[in-house]
């Protein structure tokens, strides 16, 4: 009976009953979700007032369900044939196993009557629920499902066809675009950060960047490199007639209930056009420290560097070592109504709320010097620039930061301590850098050990690699690190997902000297260690030592 009155409340009634929103959140969400003509929980998501995971565990505490993980959890073939596609994909729900005259399925709302009544009239079984993320069963669907063909079976039909589907004008036929987004959508799913699409001379390949690595998907016939060419370019805005020049744009895609950003970019090579998508997907990053993995010690060091009024803060490291995704993380720490923030970028990455983005364009005269110049005259508290590429960006950078603003960028050098000299080899005066600096993180990316088959390193192994790292642990204290041993859920690679390493350089007083002597990196890291800065391969080993990552990761690390 108590169930049964929960069901006739609207999930909206609900949630204020439980204290998760406000009446004034809900109106706003369900005006939100009739003129976008969304679901109440997807409005609730994008408007940033609850997360789906909030929305999962809620309705699992109202009904006791079970929460299970769509990623991993063993799904019957046999079962899939007993449900017809139609139902699953209206009622939002996808059968799992069948024990005797019961059937298990996953729902995302375990109070949806409608759903458990069409699944049991359509089977003649009973139902037992557990519940998932809405979109993770959505997704799950149609993996499970027959509903979308293999690569092997569309690229079949396609060349069935003939001459017709082999040339750019077929860009828009249905067989391309499927194959198209089957590319996307399987990209996205294995949680790749890039999509390849290489034209060889005899072959058109696909490779997924996942974890760092780039691994072979799928190769197409020659014939067909024409049309899909074009097909990307048409989703991108681009001109589809114009092969000479590189260009680049952006995408819009929908996978399941969410919409995931990519940016395009063509390159002319001898062999046609290379054409590399960035799947820039804000759900699976995790814009914020936890979700990078900085330690307690450094996430209070770093929030500490942050409440500096003015002055300049430098994220640096090489290209892919996540850089913006630390500089986003900041900027949600500094993103309050008392402030105004602006950031520069090229291009913008992730769109963020209250934060006015402007893109740099040095096409139209654009550039980062006249895109800062400009921010000055807009009484900002917070500026973040992109990058710091030449002289005059890093002087009008540093001009602001001595002028009562907090100025937040990124530099190209391999430690923390390096930047200082590189800052003053780009024509900075030492004491203006002295002044303005506030703080340096150097950072890195590693692969994230697999939780679901990480195991034990065999001890002679672990002083293997320490040795190789060139770094000793005391053997009065009792230590383990881990690997994984490869499992269906990372791709039996023994990865799944990344973290950061990292060092925070805090700049002080005791630095002034050195900085305004022209001190090398030697000197400033040698007291920035007596200060109790953590180096990256130490902060890298304190990772490996949590069954994080792995001592080979580190090792990678150690020999930059």
């Amino acid at each position: 009976m108590k169930a049964e009155k929960k069901r006739s409340k609207p999930l909206g009634q609900r949630l204020i009953e439980s204290g998760l929103i406000s009446e004034a959140q809900l109106n706003l969400a369900l005006n939100e979700s009739k003129a976008k003509n969304i679901y109440l929980g997807q409005a609730l998501e994008s408007l940033g007032i609850l997360t789906q995971d909030v929305v999962t565990q809620f309705l699992a505490d109202e009904s006791g369900a079970e929460i299970i993980n769509l990623r991993t959890y063993p799904v019957d073939p046999e079962v899939i044939k007993l449900v017809p596609y139609e139902l699953p994909k209206r009622y939002q729900f996808l059968p799992l196993s069948r024990k005797g005259n019961t059937i298990k399925a996953a729902v995302a709302d375990t109070l949806n009557i409608l759903a458990i009544d069409a699944l049991e009239l359509e089977t003649g079984f009973s139902v037992e629920v557990v519940t998932a993320p809405k979109n993770e069963i959505i997704e799950a669907i149609e993996q499970h499902y027959a509903q979308q063909k293999t690569f092997d079976q569309i690229i079949g039909e396609i060349l069935s066809q003939g001459a017709d589907y082999l040339d750019e004008a077929s860009a828009d036929v249905l067989p391309i675009i499927r194959l198209v987004d089957l590319i996307i959508s399987k990209a996205i799913k294995t949680r790749a950060t890039d999509i390849h699409f290489e034209p060889d001379e005899k072959v058109y390949r696909v490779r997924f960047r996942v974890d760092g690595a780039l691994r072979q998907e799928v190769l197409i016939p020659k014939s067909l490199q024409a049309s899909i060419s074009a097909r990307l370019k048409i989703m991108g805005n681009l001109d589809i007639t114009e092969t000479r020049i590189p260009m680049d744009g952006r995408i819009s895609f929908n996978t399941g209930t969410r919409k995931v950003d990519l940016r395009i970019s063509t390159l002319p090579i001898s062999t046609g056009e290379t054409i590399v998508l960035r799947v820039l997907d804000k759900e699976r990053v995790g814009l914020n420290l936890e979700a990078l993995e900085f330690s307690a010690r450094d996430q209070k060091l770093f929030q500490q560097v942050l409440k500096s009024p003015h002055g300049l803060i430098l994220v640096t490291g090489p290209t892919g070592s996540g850089k913006t995704s630390t500089l986003y993380a900041a900027l949600g720490i500094l993103n309050t109504m008392e402030r105004n923030t602006l950031t520069l970028e090229d291009p913008i990455e992730y769109e963020l709320p209250l934060i006015r983005q402007t893109p740099v364009n040095p096409d139209v005269g654009m550039d980062f010097p006249t895109g800062l110049r400009a921010m000055l005259r807009q009484d900002p508290d917070v500026i973040m620039v992109g990058e710091i590429r030449d002289s005059e960006t890093a002087s009008l950078a540093i001009r602001a930061a001595l002028t009562g603003h907090l100025v937040l960028s990124t530099l190209h050098t391999n430690s923390a301590a390096a930047s200082i000299p590189r800052l003053v080899d780009m024509g900075l005066k030492s004491y203006l850098v002295s002044s303005a600096l506030r703080a340096v993180v150097a950072q890195r990316l590693v692969r994230r050990i697999c939780q679901y088959c990480k195991t034990e390193l065999p001890k002679e192994e672990q002083e293997s690699e320490l040795t190789a790292i060139g770094f000793k642990l005391s053997k009065k204290v009792a230590y383990q690190f881990f690997k994984g041993a490869g499992c269906q859920a990372c791709g039996n690679s023994g990865y799944f997902g990344r973290l950061s390493v990292i060092e925070i350089l805090k700049i002080d007083h005791s630095f002034h000297d050195l900085i305004v002597g022209n001190a090398g990196t030697k000197e400033i890291e040698e007291l920035a260690k007596k200060k109790g800065m953590r180096k990256l391969v130490e902060d890298g080993i304190q990772k490996a030592l949590k069954g994080l990552t792995t001592l080979e990761e580190i090792f990678k690390i150690s020999h930059e």
